[in-house]
């Protein structure tokens, strides 16, 4: 199974773009190489032009670059970008490899990158829009019990707590459904664990928060299905929900130093030399059809540029 991510090239002449088949997991600690190693590869990787070809649903990370403007807009689902222990480590550190650009996070995916574009979010004609609901999570589930769990929390009320697996798509899709479906799903105290994912149901203002570490493709649209509630969208301020939830979710505060250090381990280790990667499994099996939806080979020199702009990055964020 891969797991695609998009790269499109913007400027005042349109749009180009192409799929890395493999790159989702691992596309924010490729972009911490700042845009002098990472233009010329990009320019390179977009030359075959088949940007959007995939559903909204289906592409797990995606990275838009307009050199005229000097913006970055990205969004990753896994990552040191989308995980609340180095979340803001990772940002930061981004922010200070691209200096000068304007970095943002795409909270609607691949839908947030065409929206940009002034392209129809809704022509979308690959997906089917339907949206599938998380399983919930009881306090004695070993998933729980993981350092970073991939969950997500919805708090009702003043006195319910529920963790979902944030394996699909958020709780704010389900619409005013959800609170039925929970009504006897496993409860939890408070929930005090990281999250990738949160939503907070007042029944009684009829209002929703909800904020999310990764992204939601056709959010708004999402939105729109709590008919006659007023909902706020808190990008990735959990602590909004920390306050809404009045002690029923507590996750702990991220180390900054700790944080940064790791981010910044992890980028070095992915730029640690040259690569090929679809060499390499042409290599591996050499009677097997092999696409072009790799990124193109990285040398040492790009490499050891990488290296460098993480390590100014690094230093750049008062790290140690």
């Amino acid at each position: 199974m891969s797991h695609p991510a998009v790269h499109v090239l913007a400027g005042p002449d349109g749009h180009q773009g192409a799929y890395d088949s493999w790159g989702a997991h691992s596309l924010d600690l490729h972009l911490l190489a700042g845009p002098d190693v990472l233009l010329p590869l990009l320019r390179t990787h977009i030359a075959r032009d088949e940007a959007f070809r995939r559903s909204d649903d289906s592409v797990e990370a995606g990275v838009l670059v307009d050199p005229e403007r000097r913006e970055l807009l990205l969004f990753v689902q896994e990552g040191s970008s989308a995980a609340m222990r180095t979340r803001s480590a990772a940002l930061t550190l981004l922010r200070h490899a691209w200096p000068d650009w304007q970095v943002r996070w795409a909270y609607e995916g691949q839908t947030g990158l065409r929206t940009r574009l002034g392209l129809d979010p809704a022509d979308d004609h690959s997906t089917t829009g339907t949206s599938y609901p998380l399983f919930t999570l009881g306090p004695e589930d070993e998933e729980l019990g993981e350092a970073e769990p991939m969950t997500a929390v919805v708090t009702i009320g003043a006195d319910r707590c529920h963790v979902l697996d944030l394996c699909a798509d958020h709780p704010l899709t389900e619409g005013p459904d959800l609170l039925r479906r929970l009504g006897d799903a496993p409860r939890h105290t408070a929930y005090t664990s990281p999250a990738g994912a949160g939503l907070h149901i007042d029944p009684a203002r009829r209002s929703v928060g909800w904020w999310l570490l990764g992204a939601q493709a056709r959010a708004e649209r999402a939105a729109a299905d709590w008919t006659g509630w007023t909902v706020e969208f808190w990008e990735d301020r959990w602590s909004e929900h920390v306050r809404a939830a009045r002690g029923r979710f507590t996750p702990p505060a991220p180390d900054r130093a700790a944080a940064l250090a790791d981010v910044r381990g992890d980028a070095l280790q992915y730029w640690a030399g040259p690569r090929d990667l679809r060499a390499a499994v042409v290599a591996a099996a050499p009677s097997a059809l092999v696409g072009h939806a790799y990124l193109p080979p990285v040398t040492a020199a790009q490499a050891a540029a990488a290296r460098g702009a993480v390590e100014a990055a690094y230093r750049a964020a008062g790290g140690r």
